[in-house]
């Protein structure tokens, strides 16, 4: 028995200090950084901010690979097969970890499962915007608008299930208007159809639409967000515009596949709440619209849960689909 006890002792002594060790070293080589959307979205742009002075911080490059589709599912199921060794992680999203798999049940991975949460990153706001062509100067005439062309108005999102699609199925529960759903491969491609005039509407996240807003390309109506965006004081809330209830934002985060070991977990929390805190960092997020936000891993654990309910209710409401 004292053979037995004593292996196991021995057994869990070596795991810790295989463990340490992991620590100790971690990373030795570059880490991929998996961004399920395609260059030049909001995601992409705070991963690039974040993991370049991440990468100073390990002293190991963070290479970013864009894999878009099916509302970020794609790149996020290559994370959760991905070996758990912290060579291989996610700047996770509320679409795919959230939205979407509330909208697909057939997913290939579990949100919650598959994942070990490391921290938020931070919130980017929405912003509704229309072509300058669609003759509405606010979002009282826009809702007054679609109420009279039911369905003849069309609206872009970066795909079926993604955070710029059920951003306007929340919109369209609230003011019982009926808008037609053009979905596209990433948000760059929809807000550029916008621009273009060959879909009326859209609620892509601020990075995004940004440029074209202050060139004069898009017209906008409101932000997302509860109150009023620093980067576009003048715009109003769509709830201050009426829109009664409505708050949307799309977060993102940093996870790793679950099994990843608690001591590389516990490394990169501490270098990525090291380098939210950084002023250069924060002014150069909110120049995106984006709010810093970090958390420790339970904490993120508990928020991705939370979004996972709220959003679920939309989608039953919404009758979203995909089978």
């Amino acid at each position: 028995m004292r053979r037995i006890c004593g292996f196991f002792a021995a057994s869990i002594m070596f795991s810790l200090v295989a463990c340490s060790a992991v620590a100790q070293t971690y990373p030795a080589r570059p880490v991929r950084m998996m961004v399920p959307f395609p260059a030049g979205g909001g995601s992409d742009t705070m991963g690039r901010i974040v993991g370049s002075k991440l990468s100073e911080r390990l002293g190991q490059q963070i290479v970013v690979e864009n894999r878009p589709g099916a509302a970020g599912s794609i790149g996020a199921d290559i994370v959760a097969r991905a070996p758990a060794d912290g060579y291989t992680i996610l700047l996770g999203s509320t679409s795919e970890l959230v939205q979407y798999p509330n909208v697909n049940p057939k997913i290939p991975y579990d949100p919650v499962r598959d994942f070990a949460p490391i921290s938020l990153i931070g919130t980017i706001p929405l912003v509704l915007v229309v072509h300058p062509s669609l003759p509405v100067k606010n979002v009282k005439d826009l809702v007054a608008l679609a109420k009279a062309r039911p369905g003849e108005i069309n609206f872009g999102s970066a795909g079926q299930g993604a955070t710029t699609h059920l951003a306007v199925e929340l919109f369209i529960l609230i003011t019982k208007v009926k808008l037609t759903h053009v979905p596209y491969k990433g948000s760059p491609q929809a807000v550029a159809d916008l621009v273009a005039g060959n879909v009326q509407l859209g609620i892509p996240t601020m990075p995004a639409a940004l440029p074209f807003i202050k060139s004069g390309r898009v017209k906008v109506l409101a932000v997302s967000t509860a109150r009023r965006a620093s980067n576009l004081p003048e715009v109003p809330s769509l709830n201050e515009a009426g829109v009664k209830g409505y708050d949307a934002v799309l977060w993102t985060g940093i996870l790793a596949p679950t099994g990843t070991p608690g001591d590389v977990i516990k490394r990169l929390n501490e270098e990525i709440a090291k380098v939210l805190a950084l002023k250069d960092v924060q002014d150069a997020l909110d120049r995106q619209g984006a709010e810093t936000q970090s958390s420790t891993p339970a904490q993120f654990s508990a928020f991705i849960k939370a979004e996972h309910a709220k959003w679920a209710k939309v989608v039953k409401e919404a009758g979203i689909r995909i089978e």
